[in-house]
């Protein structure tokens, strides 16, 4: 089996992805649902779907009185994993406009909502530059307005990365003027107006190549009923989860967390979650 899915072809693998994902998500899955997705004939649609019997005969039989393929009592993913997160991000996506709604892989969206997040100002042609300096290796020359000044100013900076701090997004890049690695903000380049070639290479930006890994578990002060479901909600296991973060991104994800203060602020119930190896924190600071 795995020398004849290795001799198929981009195209029928996607569509032998999306029949597994409409099985395991919604089901069901038939020959109308590949020809309005991927605008394959009726004959084609066929072939995928017997095609996909030949590599998974359990996965999926035909109800009759439904006309349709249904998962199967038996069912095995064969060519992706389940992935939760994969799911809410076209749910998200969709629900948010990103995504168009017949580029989903969902057939039925359930009702969704989210606590709106404010629209961040991000030109798109400042974005095009950034990620066009990253491409090349450049340095650009931006009008940058900062909160420790009341005038944006001119410098140079050599972006080599682009980053989200689960509110803004940002590029890491060196700042020629403060000759360091910082974070500078999307929304808050307004002009940009030369490039040269960087000289500064991002393997030398310490805190974005290495990584961190926080240790969270359950307030000490929840109740034992409390404690289990905050490990149900953060995937604990043995009472504490593990976060990889980059360090270049360490404020954001203690900010994120509700960890960048002391746990005893807050009540057990608000707080949730305290962090167990907190000399991982401390060593930043040394």
């Amino acid at each position: 089996m795995d020398n004849d899915r290795a001799e198929l072809r981009w195209g029928v693998e996607q569509r032998l992805e999306f029949i597994e994902f409409r099985l395991f998500w919604e089901g069901h899955v038939n020959r109308s649902d590949l020809m309005d997705q991927f605008g394959v004939s009726v004959n084609q649609a066929s072939t995928d779907l017997n095609r996909y019997i030949g590599f998974a005969p359990e996965n999926m039989v035909y109800d009759k009185s439904a006309r349709t393929y249904v998962r199967g009592p038996e069912f095995k993913p064969q060519f992706l994993e389940p992935d939760a997160s994969r799911y809410l991000a076209q749910l998200r996506s969709v629900a948010d406009g990103i995504l168009d709604r017949e580029d989903s892989w969902i057939a039925d969206l359930p009702p969704y909502a989210s606590a709106p997040t404010p629209v961040r100002g991000v030109n798109p042609a400042m974005l095009r530059s950034v990620v066009g300096a990253i491409r090349r290796a450049e340095a650009i020359e931006v009008k940058y307005q900062s909160l420790s000044s009341p005038e944006p100013r001119w410098r140079w900076i050599a972006p080599h990365a682009i980053a989200f701090d689960g509110f803004r997004w940002h590029t890491r890049a060196f700042c020629l003027t403060d000759e360091a690695f910082k974070d500078f903000l999307l929304s808050r380049i307004l002009e940009i107006r030369g490039s040269r070639e960087s000289g500064v290479s991002a393997d030398n930006d310490c805190d974005w190549n290495s990584e961190v890994t926080l240790e969270v578990g359950p307030h000490p002060a929840l109740s034992e009923t409390q404690a289990k479901v905050i490990a149900l909600d953060y995937g604990m296991r043995g009472g504490k989860a593990r976060i990889k973060v980059r360090r270049a991104l360490l404020y954001y994800a203690l900010r994120r967390l509700g960890l960048d203060t002391d746990p005893a602020a807050r009540r057990p119930q608000d707080q949730q979650i305290v962090l167990l190896n907190r000399e991982v924190i401390d060593a930043d600071h040394r």
